[in-house]
Parts: C-alpha cells; sequence; structure tokens
C-alpha cells in the first residue's frame, strides 16, 4: 500500500506531473518528492530539479522553506493552502501557467540533445515531446513498465 505522507520513491514514482493540486501541475509530484526527501526514500529522484525550480520560480516559496513545511506533517489540502497564502496567484494565472509547463520543451541545442539522448531508449516512439511526457515515459520505465 502506498504511504503518501511518506512515499518511498524507491519503490514507486511520484504522481505523474501532470496531476494537478489546486490548478498547480507538478504540485503533487513535487509535494511527493519533497516528502520522499525527508524520509529518507527518495531514490534516483532529485526534489528541486529544474522543473520544481519552475514552480519555486511562479510561486516566490524558496525550495528550503516549503521543504520544512512538508517536514511538519501537512496533508495535500493544507499544502495548498500553505502555498495559496504565500503565492498571492489568483485562478487565471495559475491556469495559464499550468498550461504553459505542461507544454514545456527542451530548448537550445544542449536542452534538445539531452533530450534526444533520453530518446534513444525509445527510438520508435514519436509521442514523447514535452518534459511531461519523457517523465511519465521513465516512470513508467523505470518501474518495470515494457518500453
Amino acid at each position: 500500500m502506498l504511504n503518501l505522507s511518506a512515499p518511498d520513491l524507491t519503490q514507486h514514482p511520484p504522481r505523474s506531473p501532470r496531476v494537478r493540486l489546486g490548478g498547480y501541475v507538478h504540485l503533487p509530484r513535487l509535494l511527493d518528492k519533497a516528502r520522499a526527501d525527508a524520509a529518507g526514500k527518495l531514490g534516483e529522484f532529485h526534489y528541486n530539479c529544474p522543473l520544481d525550480g519552475h514552480f519555486f520560480e511562479f510561486t516566490g516559496i524558496s525550495h528550503e522553506v516549503l521543504l520544512a513545511e512538508v517536514k511538519l506533517g501537512r496533508s495535500d489540502t493544507e499544502m495548498l493552502a500553505w502555498v495559496n497564502a504565500r503565492s498571492k496567484r489568483g485562478p487565471s494565472e495559475i491556469a495559464a501557467w499550468s498550461v504553459w509547463l505542461t507544454g514545456h520543451a527542451p530548448g537550445g541545442h544542449e536542452g534538445h540533445a539531452w533530450f534526444g539522448q533520453e530518446l534513444t531508449r525509445a527510438p520508435e516512439r514519436r509521442d514523447i515531446v514535452t518534459f511531461f511526457d519523457l517523465l511519465d515515459f521513465d516512470d513508467y520505465v523505470s518501474y518495470g513498465g515494457k518500453v
């Protein structure tokens, strides 16, 4: 059984970045990684990765402060209320940012080169074009799914 209050990311992936909480894409995944980090069960995942950084930049919340709040054992609902009290972003801004992040893809030569290298694991796949697509694919195959 999954323990969402202290997920073990060595045994299962965090939630998909597409899952929303309060309109924010990626927030449930970010909370899973923060909780796993606090529990020492982060595995191969990284808390405060560049994708996490987009959330922190958008909300104005630092990764250290969010992690400290997560360590208090707050639920998703409590964490959303906490984020909303600090970020002051309105629903339309959150919706627009979430659409933007969902479609986020590599930019520049280095980003495209790295992304292309990641795709060599599944060269026949033409549906992996965004970071969210790549994360969902990687989570699936990393935990036993077939390419």
